[in-house]
């Protein structure tokens, strides 16, 4: 099968590798009609590659056709389709019956002391292969994958395997109080859709963030305040407490994460790690913090004080220097972590199949091959021709 593979900071490659084959007796193959480009994917294009190996199939964003089942599987048949969620859960343990699917005991990487495993993300989560190919294995078959009807374009469905998830709990997690208000850093995919999950759930502000004028004039024209991090800098503080009657919005959600833009000195160092040996790299990694905080300080200044910051933006450095002393004084509630898919899936299914509120079908605004991917990332990368959201098509 062809297949997204990674070769080297900010190389990735299409390749035949070989197909996967049914190895648990619940497992199945899935053969993916759609998979998506995340903007953690970037991670591994730029910062994490220490965790990497040559060859390593990215992507966990995957959707498709039950192509075959293990011996063990009596919840789907060949035919059905599917959406796979990123994180790999039980779905039956301590965790999972909790609804924290992200900490799934059954599949957690005890080798780096990190949660449930992922697909298509570095030794750090498992090193499973992932889902931007032609066909996936899926363990635990009756439990994690999530049947959707056919008819409707892959489009209403494929964001239930990361972005609706991921951005819903960031606004649970929020805790926006009806007509309150919250700012959303950073309007990529997930920011995006923060965005219109907020204002689905009844915030009276939602207040939208970035650099890029493409990702700001699409927020706007679903009825953001947007504030131009570019043209505002350091008053951008202001222009949101300007917005929310002086005090700031009740919650800030971070959706930018370690690839932050403002910090040089954390930039030049993700960088030099990236040329070291793998091994030390790794070593470094674990032990020293290298993610760029611009916008994590930026929500502690913004929020209004006895407000809440939620964070689904991934970070990375193990000591990361925070403002303690402001966010104890500002009396803030923190909330963060990776989306625990399944947990969510009753709120969403409904939203991407009676009607469409949240403009699934027209989120993308990419389609292409998935022989061009490599391109792809580096569009994506670059935040060039207005890239927001990219669909590979196998």
């Amino acid at each position: 099968m062809k297949a997204v593979t990674w070769q080297g900071r900010r190389t990735v490659e299409v390749r035949s590798v070989p197909d996967p084959r049914i190895e648990e007796p619940t497992d199945i193959l899935v053969e993916i009609t759609t998979t998506g480009l995340c903007g953690s994917d970037l991670h591994l294009y730029e910062v994490l590659g220490a965790f990497l190996d040559e060859g390593d199939i990215l992507g966990h964003e995957a959707m498709g056709i039950v192509r075959e089942t293990g011996p063990g599987v009596h919840a789907l048949t060949p035919g059905d389709r599917v959406i796979v969620p990123f994180n790999i859960s039980c779905g039956t343990c301590f965790m999972c019956v909790r609804g924290l699917q992200s900490q799934c005991e059954t599949t957690q990487v005890h080798a780096y002391g990190t949660g449930a495993a992922l697909f298509g993300y570095t030794k750090l989560y498992g090193q499973v292969p992932g889902g931007q190919a032609e066909l996936l294995r899926v363990p635990f078959g009756n439990t994690l994958p999530v049947a959707v009807p056919h008819g409707p374009p892959d489009d209403r469905f494929v964001l239930l395997t990361d972005v609706l998830p991921t951005a819903w709990q960031a606004v649970e997690y929020a805790g926006v109080p009806p007509g309150g208000s919250v700012a959303v850093l950073g309007l990529g995919p997930i920011g995006d859709m923060c965005t219109r999950i907020a204002a689905h759930r009844g915030a009276g502000t939602v207040i939208g963030i970035d650099l890029v004028p493409e990702r700001l004039d699409r927020a706007k024209r679903r009825g953001v305040d947007v504030l131009d991090l570019g043209r505002l800098g350091s008053r951008v503080v202001e222009a949101a407490r300007e917005l929310t009657g002086g005090r700031g919005p009740c919650a800030v959600i971070d959706a930018v994460g370690m690839e932050a833009h403002g910090s040089p000195a954390a930039t030049a160092a993700q960088r030099m790690t990236s040329l070291l040996p793998d091994a030390l790299a790794a070593r470094l990694m674990s032990r020293v913090g290298l993610d760029r905080l611009h916008a994590l300080h930026l929500a502690v200044d913004m929020v209004r004080r006895g407000g809440t910051l939620s964070v689904s933006g991934v970070y990375g450095g193990m000591t990361d220097p925070l403002p303690l002393l402001t966010m104890f004084d500002k009396q803030l509630t923190v909330r963060m972590g990776q989306a625990n898919v399944l947990r969510w899936m009753s709120d969403l299914l409904p939203l991407v199949t009676d009607g469409d509120p949240l403009g699934v079908e027209q989120f993308a605004t990419h389609h292409v091959p998935l022989a061009e991917a490599p391109a792809a990332y580096e569009m994506f990368q670059a935040k060039q021709d207005g890239a927001v959201k990219v669909l590979f098509r196998p």
